[in-house]
């Protein structure tokens, strides 16, 4: 029998703050009425894996109490030791954004980590790449069936020939056309296909395949509208004819990009972007707190960490402005927040339409909760920069950037920023990749672990069960970027490529 299995068979709970009056139940099956823990708390029903127990008695209206911050207030009584679901949990009122003030004394910064390096792809602008790549980009969907059938023959008839490109990735997408291309917020997708194509990991190497007649003209797509990197479908002889000037004009990419060779590359080269998706309620309590310390090793070792999802950083801005860098930060926090804000009221929903029904079933009641477990990602370190969806950083070090909390639409955003490698935790699970960019999956539970091991990359569920600290479980996420950047290892998602479609963030309107 393992130490896992052996920790199981005791009835444990986590408190994660001395005034939380809730905890959360470990087992892996949950525990039954009448389970007594070795503190003298004695169960009075069962409680699943991940919900929370009562700690204390607690009346109507009384706040309740994780992390040490009123996630909700009681709907109706519950005695000590009762199992409390969403159901008895009322919304409690955001922080206020006008009230929010940077602190009056910068936020310190944490030593410096040096020595440590990757094998990444040097490009001639002085950014560098952890992957060979030559990406495709289109700028409107009327051509994504073509363009499919183009990259599938460049797969199979050109890559075998240039075995030093890993792949060749087509950014499609469903905008283009069809949209109020001169609304003020579709600049968001706009400038998101814009960094879209100019990714680290395609070496410069820019290829657009458009239409003719879309509102979202080629030109804006390429640097400096340089029409030599542009195919326009309708300027084409016929379907052979259309994919033949596709395929030579990637072979003439292909041949440069296969020269590349990896040097050693400092770290302060690498962005790493951090997600969650399916959480739970371990989520912040073992995988993201481990994710915060790999990214405060990342930036400690002069490399960006960009964390993002505005809903579930809503609930937790305050705790985010203590550690802004300065008033501009802080103001630039407060005015994506405020957007958001506006964007959820005109579709008549607030914050709290954000947890999934699976959210719920892993234990977590509401958007606070979550979103007071999703802030640990972002570890201990200032927060530099505020970057607007689908615009890319001008610094280095811990960066919000601001995005939905849809895993697709947030990834998206995160590749157009400059991310090259992607931290994703998961409690419920989820198979989730991306093409442009390997996708580290960090396990909160170890149960998921065990179910999904040829899909899970690190297990972080040994936290809650005493087998590792949050310390240990974030340097193996931090060494395994550094491998994974380095091509040495690859994650599950890419071994089996599984690879979801870009999607892009468009608030603007479809006309």
């Amino acid at each position: 029998m393992s130490l896992n299995e052996i920790e199981f068979e005791k009835p444990l709970y986590i408190q994660v703050h001395p005034d939380d009056n809730v905890a959360i139940i470990v087992n892996k099956d949950g525990l039954p009425e009448g389970t007594v823990f070795s503190n003298g708390l004695e169960l009075r029903e069962r409680v699943p894996q991940g919900h929370k127990v009562t700690l204390t008695d607690l009346d109507e209206g009384d706040a309740i109490i994780r992390y040490g911050q009123v996630i909700g207030y009681m709907k109706r009584p519950l005695k000590k030791g009762s199992w409390m679901n969403e159901t008895i949990v009322v919304l409690p009122s955001a922080p206020e954004l006008d009230e929010l003030r940077a602190p009056e004394k910068a936020p310190q910064t944490l030593p410096l980590l040096e020595g440590y390096t990757f094998e990444g792809f040097r490009n001639s602008n002085g950014t560098a790449g952890i992957k060979n790549m030559l990406g495709i980009s289109t700028s409107v969907q009327c051509v994504v069936g073509l363009v499919e059938y183009a990259v599938k023959k460049i797969k199979n008839e050109l890559l075998p020939k240039y075995p030093h490109v890993d792949d060749v990735v087509d950014l499609n997408h469903n905008y283009g056309c069809g949209v109020a291309i001169n609304s003020p917020d579709a600049i968001i997708p706009i400038r998101t296909l814009q960094n879209l194509a100019v990714h680290p990991s395609f070496g410069g190497e820019v290829m657009v395949v458009g239409l003719g007649c879309e509102k979202l003209v080629t030109e804006r797509l390429v640097p400096d509208g340089d029409t030599s990197n542009i195919i326009l479908l309708q300027d084409q002889k016929g379907f052979v004819n259309m994919v033949q000037t596709i395929v030579e004009m990637a072979e003439a990419r292909l041949i440069r990009l296969n020269e590349r060779q990896r040097v050693t590359c400092p770290v302060s080269d690498l962005v790493i972007g951090v997600q969650c998706g399916g959480s739970d309620a371990f989520s912040g309590v073992t995988a993201n707190p481990a994710v915060g310390y790999a990214s405060d090793l990342i930036v400690r070792a002069g490399g960006t960490v960009m964390f993002s999802e505005v809903t579930e950083i809503r609930d937790s801005v305050h705790l985010l402005m203590s550690r802004v860098a300065d008033e501009k930060v802080g103001s630039d926090l407060v005015r994506e927040m405020k957007w958001y804000d506006n964007y959820l009221l005109k579709g008549e929903v607030d914050r709290d339409a954000n947890p999934t029904p699976g959210n719920k079933k892993g234990g977590l009641s509401n958007v606070v909760e979550k979103s007071l477990g999703s802030v640990a990602k972002s570890g201990n370190s200032p927060l530099v920069e505020v970057v607007p969806p689908g615009a890319k950083p001008t610094k280095k070090g811990l960066l919000f950037a601001a995005t939905p909390a849809g895993d697709f639409v947030c990834g998206t955003l995160q590749l157009a920023a400059g991310m090259h490698l992607q931290v994703f935790t998961t409690g419920r699970g989820t198979p989730y990749g991306l093409a442009m960019a390997p996708v580290i999956k960090v396990s909160t539970r170890s149960a998921l672990t065990a179910q999904w091991k040829d899909l899970i990359d690190v297990n972080a569920g040994t936290i809650a069960t005493g087998e590792a600290t949050i310390e240990e479980v974030g340097w193996e996420i931090f060494n395994l970027i550094l491998e994974v950047a380095s091509g040495r290892k690859q994650t599950f998602a890419d071994k089996w490529g599984l690879h979801n479609d870009l999607c892009l963030f468009n608030p603007a309107p479809i006309t």
